[in-house]
């Protein structure tokens, strides 16, 4: 193992379990009370603004020409440095907290500007999301989808196999944790009604996805050959697609989901890169038939992320209703960006790819309300007695995720959102 993924010793203290040791150094956007946005890490609860890092000196030698864009309200402008300038940086801070490096850890006036309890700074979405792309890439949720709407023995579109569908959504009403959403309104009709109606959806839902970042842009016309993708993708988030499943299927043929989908989805506030994710990757499942050349993966490209969603009324106690694993997909990043861009799509420094509903082959591995209750004659029982079919207003949605190897762990935090009543 390389340094970034030692287990190291911090003199910050780190919490047992904690989703946020040395090893991780995730990137975030945060906002200290009183000062503006800035670009920060977090290690343990310790929220580390690396802007009051930058104009304390600790990134001069790093031999980066503009040091600007660590002043900037988003992380595009550094991320767009390039992966070899972002190891640096994470190396740098491993390296500036350690437990033997006494060059930040004896210099009180640069960590009354730079350290803060991270309960104590408000979380800003960390980049300026140019496009959004969802895919549909678990094969057990789009199993699941298809038995439920149309053949139960003929499930799976013939498409599904061949490529990794996808559709281009909204990037402006993606919001960070912690944002409430309203109930959305749309046209919604029943198989018994003749004419639709307009109101509030009454089947609303959460799909359990993770989003990846890209850190690199590319140009009009060319492709990204999917063995070099990875070399585009700077990081992960977790990531709540909300859905209207009536408004969705009233209104999703021919063209696909529009209101039942743009009204907000939710990401979690901390980017966690690919290198910190190195140890966990494992191999993705078999894809039969062969997929074609351009689509070819080799070595282990699915990582191991336990995913786990709970729900929460409103003065109440939380269940936990899904737990999963982002290597159930079928489809894998590299997979997704290289058929994004075959056609010569270009991509930019920024842009969010979310997976899919991830879903396991187990009841309570399933990544969305839709299945868990089976669109809804099956209802969940909650820890408080109550029972849910979707998610009513006043519920709070609360996704987590980590990867565990021996005694290292590296998580994503939460992505949380309350659901409030239409407007």
């Amino acid at each position: 193992m390389n340094k970034e993924q030692m287990n190291n010793k911090s003199w910050i203290t780190i919490p047992e379990n904690s989703d946020f040791p040395l090893e991780n150094i995730p990137f975030g956007v945060i906002q200290p009370k009183g000062y503006k946005p800035q670009i920060a890490t977090r290690i343990g609860d310790t929220a580390v603004s690396l802007s009051a890092l930058c104009k304390a000196g600790f990134f001069d030698d790093l031999q980066m020409e503009d040091l600007s864009a660590f002043y900037e309200p988003v992380l595009n402008g550094l991320i767009a440095l390039g992966k070899e300038k972002t190891k640096a940086i994470r190396r740098r801070l491993i390296d500036l907290f350690s437990q033997d490096t006494i060059a930040l850890q004896n210099n009180k006036e640069a960590k009354a500007v730079a350290l803060f309890p991270v309960n104590e700074v408000k979380m800003m979405l960390p980049v300026a999301i140019g496009d959004y792309t969802d895919f549909y890439s678990s094969i057990e949720h789009a199993t699941n989808v298809g038995k439920m709407f149309r053949d139960p023995d003929h499930a799976l579109l013939p498409n599904w196999r061949h490529i990794p569908v996808g559709y281009h959504g909204r990037s402006s009403s993606i919001v960070v944790s912690e944002t409430s959403i309203h109930r959305p309104k749309g046209q919604t009709k029943s198989d018994e009604e003749k004419m639709p109606r307009f109101g509030p959806t009454k089947q609303l839902d959460f799909e359990l996805e993770m989003g990846f970042i890209t850190g690199k842009n590319s140009t009009l016309g060319d492709s990204i050959p999917v063995d070099r993708a990875e070399e585009f993708i700077f990081g992960m988030v977790l990531f709540n697609d909300l859905s209207a499943r009536d408004i969705q299927k009233w209104e999703y043929v021919p063209l696909g989901p529009f209101l039942s989908k743009n009204f907000g989805s939710v990401m979690s506030p901390w980017i966690v890169t690919m290198e910190a994710l190195e140890p966990f990757r494992v191999e993705g499942p078999v894809q039969e038939p062969e997929v074609l050349p351009y689509l070819r993966s080799k070595g282990k490209k699915n990582f191991d992320i336990h995913l786990e969603v709970a729900l929460q009324p409103k003065n109440s106690v939380e269940t936990l209703v899904s737990h999963s694993n982002f290597k159930y997909m079928y489809w894998n990043m590299s997979q997704q960006l290289a058929h994004q861009t075959v056609n010569g799509c270009n991509i930019r420094v920024g842009d969010l790819y979310a997976s899919g509903t991830i879903s396991g082959k187990s009841p309570d591995s399933y990544g969305s309300m839709l299945e868990l209750t089976w669109r809804g004659t099956k209802p969940l029982k909650l820890a408080d007695g109550s029972e849910r079919k979707f998610v009513e207003d006043n519920d709070t949605l609360i996704m987590r995720g980590y990867c565990r190897k021996e005694t290292l762990r590296i998580g994503f935090g939460e992505c949380t959102t309350k659901i409030v009543p239409a407007k």
